[in-house]
Formats: structure tokens, C-alpha cells, sequence
């Protein structure tokens, strides 16, 4: 490759990360734009000592349902302590942030879990591999009862853009868990995927990478996959998990804050789903990590179901400050003393 062709690329790399952190911002500025920001703070600052402690003892609780995710997965290669499961989650967490979509932060799984675990390559593939596939599958599934219950409430633009990233969900879902046990279909429905993807107007490209950003399995990585993901103490905890994290403990924190600021939200048992379907935008890779325009759909869904406009936007901020940002910024240290060349090095090496 020419010089002149490395700088062509870099050039257009470094222009495609400024455009999404310029729709990022415009995201932002949607979501904020209809907020009386001086009177929320009022409110915020002489919220009763309960809701605060309620907060933070929901997102402890949420912590620990996504660290038993992680630990269910390699409790299933032999014992793992808590550090090292919150190591693995954290460091995924800060990647997922820094990069377009989280399909990198899931790519880049296998060579975090070697690091921490010691695990070899065929078992850090598998583990990360089921992780992906389950993910997405449990998040496709919930997305789409959201979309089958809420459908004719919401706009026809974000209908248009949850009804893709849910599509997306159970594609890459279907495709690592097939991929698991039948690498040969699933080599041909990925081909196909890419094509589909590709397709899509303007963000075709992108879309497509992400088919191309699963994981890659081999012949001993396959094996260990298929024994795990019918393993019923590793897949039921780490469903449970997956729960808690994306379901229960975000509900609970929106419930709690929304009720404090005076708003309401009916009814209340639907508001698990509802989240999962409005911030299901994050998989497609419109801006590093969702952010923005997750802030900016889950804010349209909620209004659209009956929050007040004025509070929809708080209340959404704030549970993505402690449920996601908390734990990308919590994964800054750790990640920052990996070295990322000399992983990539090693994971390179381990598939040969």
C-alpha cells in the first residue's frame, strides 16, 4: 500500500469519527433543547435523601447483575474471581465508548479475556463469542415485544430506526449462535447479511461492518462454544444477568426518578421493555458507543408514550450517567494500562 494511500485512509477515518461526534452533539442538542435546565437542577439538588440512596443502591445492584454476566461465562472454563470478571466487563465497556459500535467492543472481547484469564484462543473466542450471540439475541427478542407493543405510538422516523437496530439485534444474534454450532451456514448467511446490509442507503457501509466485526470461530473454538451454550449454569445465570442489567435495574432507576420529579409513567411494568426498544439504536453505528442518539431515542419513545417532554430528557441523562457512562469512565484505568498492539499480536499468533 502507498503512503498516499495509508494518508487517504486515515484522512477519511479521522473525518467519519468527527462527523459521528458532530451528529453525537446534535443528538445531545435535541435531547436538551425543550429542558428547563436551571429549574431541573433546582428540582435535582432538593431530591429527598431516599431517592438518592435508592439510585445508587439500584446501580449497585445493576453493577452486580453485569459482572455475573461475565462470570457466568468463564465461571464455565473454571473458577473466576469477582475482580476479574468486573476487569473483563469494564474494559469492554470503555472500548464499546471509544469506538463506533459495539460490535467492535465485542470483537475485541476474546484478546480482554485472554488477558485477564489466561484462557487460550479457542476458549476466549467461544466465551466472548456466546456473550456476543447471546447479547444480541436476548436484546433482539425483548426489542421486537416492544416494537409488537408499541409500534403505533411512536414515530414513523425512530419506528424506521429502532425497527433496523432490532433487526440488526436478531441477525448478529442468529449469526454468532448458528456460527457457534455450524460454521459453515453460518459463513454463507453472513455473506448474505453483509449483501443485505449493504444495501441500506448511506449507511450501508457501516452496517455491513458490523456483520464483518463477529466473531470468527474455529474448529476447537466451535467445540468449546456448542458445550457452553448448553450449559444450563452457565446460559441461565447469565440470561438472569442480562435481565437485571438491561431490564429490571434501568426500569427501577427511571421509575424512581421519574416518580420524584413528579412524572409518571403507565404503566409502570412496561417500562423494562420499553428501555430495551428504545435504546436498542446503540448497536447501529451512527456515533461511538450510541451516544447521543440512544439519549435521543429513548427520550422520543418515552414522550411518545405519555413522559412529559420536560422530564423525559432528565430522567433518560441520568440513567445513562449511571447505567453506561459510569461504567465506561470505571473502565478508563484498567484499559488504559493494556496494551492493545501487544494483544492484537498475541490474538493474531493464538489463531495460527
Amino acid at each position: 500500500m502507498s503512503d498516499g494511500d495509508a494518508d487517504g485512509r486515515s484522512w477519511r477515518r479521522r473525518a467519519l469519527s468527527a462527523l459521528q461526534w458532530v451528529v453525537a452533539l446534535g443528538a445531545f442538542w435535541y435531547v436538551a433543547r425543550g429542558v428547563d435546565w436551571s429549574t431541573t437542577a433546582s428540582e435535582l439538588a432538593t431530591l429527598d435523601a431516599v431517592v438518592i440512596v435508592a439510585v445508587l443502591a439500584i446501580t449497585a445492584a445493576e453493577f452486580g447483575s453485569r459482572f455475573a454476566m461475565w462470570h457466568a461465562l468463564l465461571g464455565g472454563l473454571g473458577p473466576t474471581d469477582l475482580r476479574t470478571t468486573a476487569s473483563v466487563d469494564l474494559v469492554i465497556k470503555f472500548v464499546n465508548h471509544v469506538v463506533p459500535s459495539k460490535a467492535s467492543g465485542h470483537s475485541v472481547a476474546p484478546l480482554v479475556v485472554r488477558h485477564y484469564t489466561g484462557a487460550d484462543w479457542a476458549e476466549a473466542v467461544s466465551v466472548s463469542g456466546l456473550n456476543t450471540g447471546l447479547y444480541a439475541a436476548l436484546y433482539g427478542l425483548v426489542a421486537l415485544a416492544g416494537l409488537g407493543l408499541f409500534a403505533p405510538r411512536l414515530g414513523g422516523g425512530w419506528l424506521v430506526v429502532i425497527a433496523l437496530s432490532t433487526g440488526v439485534y436478531l441477525a448478529a444474534g442468529a449469526l454468532v449462535l448458528l456460527a457457534g454450532r455450524r460454521m459453515d451456514a453460518a459463513g454463507r448467511l453472513a455473506s448474505r447479511l453483509s449483501g443485505l446490509l449493504g444495501r441500506v442507503p448511506r449507511v450501508g457501509d457501516r452496517l455491513a461492518g458490523v456483520a464483518g466485526a463477529l466473531p470468527s470461530f474455529t474448529a476447537d473454538s466451535a467445540s468449546v462454544f456448542r458445550r457452553l451454550s448448553v450449559t444450563p449454569s452457565v446460559v441461565g445465570p447469565y440470561a438472569l444477568g442480562w435481565a437485571g442489567t438491561l431490564m429490571v435495574f434501568p426500569a427501577l432507576r427511571v421509575w424512581v426518578l421519574l416518580t420524584a420529579l413528579g412524572g409518571t409513567f403507565e404503566p409502570a411494568v412496561a417500562l423494562p421493555v420499553v428501555l430495551v426498544t428504545a435504546y436498542s439504536v446503540t448497536v447501529l453505528p451512527l456515533t461511538p458507543g450510541g451516544v447521543g442518539v440512544a439519549e435521543a431515542s429513548a427520550t422520543a419513545v418515552l414522550v411518545a408514550l405519555g413522559v412529559a417532554p420536560t422530564l423525559a430528557p432528565v430522567v433518560v441523562l441520568l440513567d445513562r450517567t449511571f447505567g453506561v457512562y459510569l461504567p465506561a469512565v470505571l473502565g478508563w484505568p484498567p484499559a488504559a494500562n493494556l496494551d492493545f498492539a501487544e494483544l492484537f499480536a498475541r490474538g493474531e499468533g493464538g489463531e495460527g
